[in-house]
């Protein structure tokens, strides 16, 4: 056992112990190489299942980084540009001004398009023409590529649908050929879990300290609540239906650490030989930046081509990016150091406290 692989175990130990959480993953790739897969705490704390390290957890926006590496692996094979208007592959979106709204922009969150309706229900989630249909019907919220404000359910959506009029296949098939199989982690990679796969899931807890089942007052007109119900805020009532475990929903994603941070490590390094997308792709994909205030939360954003800049803890300007999802899990990659992570975990807290401890010990690590 290595030294940080110790460090790593007794801090996720010590999470569980002393009830800050319920089930964790770590899992940390260096130079290419797997160096920490730890884990602690129950899967399911109704059944006592611990957790594994092929445990598969809904990380809830972690699984924008899988649609977006797919995106960039079919932008590399010529399928689309990131100038491609999303109207020219899907004709139906063009109209009330978004024919302009192209890939790039939906990559940056500068489309204008932040909303799924707040009629929408977690059944509606599930059907993907209701969805996109919703979507394609959408106004503009602000003129594409002016403003950024985060696209939390139309980021996948919208690029789940320009990949799938691309190819003739739905992204939930995308994420297997493009990501988990030339990476090896087949069946630990997910946007829709099929029925029979549900029972390997972690089971999403409610943090006792959160009033997660209560809405947050809001006005009316305000952006958060204008973007989505409650309904489908993440939640572990959503995330453990199994209808929505067993739908796409592309910014979303089920995963196990060890699969996330390979891909990670598999973007900014060769890991078993592969790598996901070649080196000037990446440097194109951290070189394109936009940065503002977030339209829909009002906080200071900064992205590249489909990832977050800078880790918990960090900085824009400190060359990482990665994604943190719903409920406190994150992974991340940094180029400079060679280095890939990630943190899943079931207890649905509304920060990223215990992330941030993890990421920081294995950055100093």
């Amino acid at each position: 056992m290595t030294d940080l692989q110790r460090a790593v175990q007794d801090a996720i130990d010590a999470q569980v112990a002393d009830g800050r959480e319920t089930g964790v993953q770590v899992a940390v790739y260096r130079g290419g190489e797997l160096v920490v897969d730890a884990v602690a705490g129950l899967a399911d704390p109704e059944t006592g299942r611990p957790v594994r390290a092929g445990t598969p957890f809904y990380a809830w926006s972690m699984g924008k980084a899988i649609t977006s590496t797919i995106v960039h692996r079919l932008v590399e094979r010529g399928l689309f540009g990131y100038d491609t208007t999303i109207a020219s592959l899907w004709p139906e979106f063009g109209i009330k001004g978004k024919d302009a709204v192209t890939v790039r922009h939906v990559l940056h969150h500068t489309a204008g398009v932040p909303g799924i309706g707040t009629e929408t229900t977690a059944a509606d989630l599930c059907d993907w023409d209701l969805i996109c249909g919703r979507i394609a019907d959408s106004e503009l919220w602000w003129e594409p590529g002016t403003q950024t404000g985060y696209h939390s359910y139309t980021f996948g959506y919208l690029l789940g649908e320009v990949c799938r009029r691309a190819t003739g296949t739905p992204i939930g098939e995308l994420v297997h050929t493009e990501v988990a199989e030339p990476i090896g982690m087949r069946g630990e990679l997910w946007f829709s879990v099929p029925p029979a796969e549900q029972h390997r899931l972690a089971r999403l807890v409610d943090d006792p300290a959160t009033d997660s089942d209560q809405p947050p007052a809001l006005p009316p007109d305000s952006p958060i609540a204008r973007s989505a119900a409650f309904e489908v805020w993440p939640s572990a009532a959503l995330g453990n239906r199994p209808d929505v475990l067993a739908a796409d929903i592309p910014a979303t994603g089920k995963m196990t650490a060890r699969a996330v941070s390979r891909m990670y490590a598999a973007l900014v390094g060769e890991v078993g030989g592969v790598r996901l997308l070649r080196p000037e792709t990446m440097r194109t994909v951290l070189a394109d930046r936009f940065e503002g205030t977030d339209q829909i939360f009002g906080n200071e954003a900064a992205w590249c081509l489909g990832f977050a800049l800078g880790r918990l803890g960090g900085s824009p300007a400190d060359g990482t990016f990665g994604f943190g999802g719903g409920g406190g899990s994150f992974g991340y990659a940094d180029p400079a150091a060679g280095l890939a992570m990630a943190y899943v975990k079931n207890r649905q807290t509304d920060d990223f406290a215990d992330a941030e401890e993890i990421v920081r010990l294995v950055a100093n690590g």
